[in-house]
């Protein structure tokens, strides 16, 4: 007889939650010979009256006695009425709960297999915690950076390759908290690099394309490194394929500012760049998030202590990092050769020339 009535699968991301669901759902429906003796019941539910009719078909699959008998197993997947929204709080839905706790303390888990996955749940609520403690509880991705990468490391080990530490900040930087395109990632750079190889950041800088708010692509690369050569080919070749100058100046503008604060930290003595990227940041974090405002909980290229510590020590460390005054006059060469386009719309690349020579040429 199996330890506790039914399993509970929860967290933040939706992906993560119903792909560990899958794979216990038919490791479970390996034990059930008669296709008719599992179930899937979709918990999803928009409003109260979604909630009852999902709970009412739980119910009616509990009290369901296998054809052929022996035992059941039941998934109930996808139930987002757990979360801190307005369903979530509605005082039928509460009530409603309180229902679905009696259903599931009543399982006989030697007649039925019953698995819940929740996403997202908020774990204050009286629900959550009972479940903790009454069934195999288990909570995926409570830290999001870890979850990240734990995604990573766990579909390379799948894939039957390596990934170095360095590839996988790098991607983690790139891609964000898709955990979808990630796992589709790894699958692309395993392939590439071959069965029991490594991945190493070569491969993901080369590969993965910049969808997160990273500013990795090949013109603020070059700027960045205070390569002025390397600056103007990279800008020639973004012009020749038909590009804009308003995205190059946009990524020019959210690496410098975030370099900014980087030098501002660094030289009060509050942060260091080393191997692992921006050393004390979360320490500092404690000290200056407030000044964010109401944006301090939002990942934005406007608030150095949203980004990854990894990530920022990339940006850094990817040239020399300019002085404080420089990385201002920079920001004002920015703020120019925005002006300059308007007034000169159809000489774009000629303006972003003649900002990087004046910004580098020193």
């Amino acid at each position: 007889m199996a330890e506790h009535p039914f399993t509970f699968i929860c967290g933040a991301d939706d992906y993560l939650v119903d792909r560990l669901g899958r794979e216990r759902f038919a490791k479970l429906a390996e034990e059930v010979a008669d296709e008719f003796s599992r179930e899937t019941i979709s918990g999803f539910a928009n409003n109260g009256a979604e909630v009852e009719s999902a709970i009412n078909r739980l119910r009616e699959s509990l009290q369901t006695i296998s054809m052929f008998g022996g035992r059941r197993v039941v998934w109930f997947k996808d139930v987002n009425f757990l979360a801190d929204t307005v369903t979530g709080r509605a005082e039928g839905t509460l009530k409603l709960v309180g229902d679905l706790q009696e259903l599931l303390a009543a399982v006989n888990p030697a007649e039925t297999a019953v698995l819940v996955t929740a996403a997202p749940v908020d774990r204050r609520r009286a629900f959550p915690k009972w479940c903790e403690k009454n069934a195999e509880f288990i909570l995926i991705g409570d830290d999001d950076e870890a979850a990240l990468e734990g995604v990573v490391l766990r579909e390379a080990k799948a894939a039957g390759v390596t990934i170095s530490p360095a590839a996988v900040g790098l991607l983690v930087a790139r891609v964000g908290a898709n955990t979808r395109l990630l796992v589709e990632e790894i699958h692309k750079l395993a392939t590439f690099a071959g069965d029991g190889a490594v991945i190493e950041e070569a491969h993901v800088a080369e590969l993965t394309p910049n969808v997160a708010e990273g500013d990795f692509f090949e013109t603020a690369e070059a700027f960045f490194s205070g390569d002025l050569r390397w600056t103007l080919a990279a800008l020639q070749r973004h012009f020749f394929t038909g590009g804009d100058a308003r995205p190059v100046l946009s990524a020019l503008q959210n690496r410098n500012r975030i370099l900014i604060q980087v030098r501002a930290l660094v030289d009060a003595g509050e942060a260091r760049l080393g191997p692992r990227g921006l050393d004390g940041l979360q320490r500092a974090a404690a000290t200056y998030t407030a000044r964010f405002g109401e944006a301090a909980a939002e990942k934005s290229a406007y608030n150095l202590f949203t980004q990854n510590p990894w990530y920022v020590g990339k940006l850094a460390g990817s040239g020399k990092l300019p002085s404080l005054r420089q990385l201002i006059d920079r920001q004002q060469a920015f703020l120019a050769a925005f002006e300059a386009i308007i007034a000169r719309p159809n000489e774009q690349e000629e303006v972003l020339r003649e900002m990087a020579v004046q910004c580098l040429s020193a």
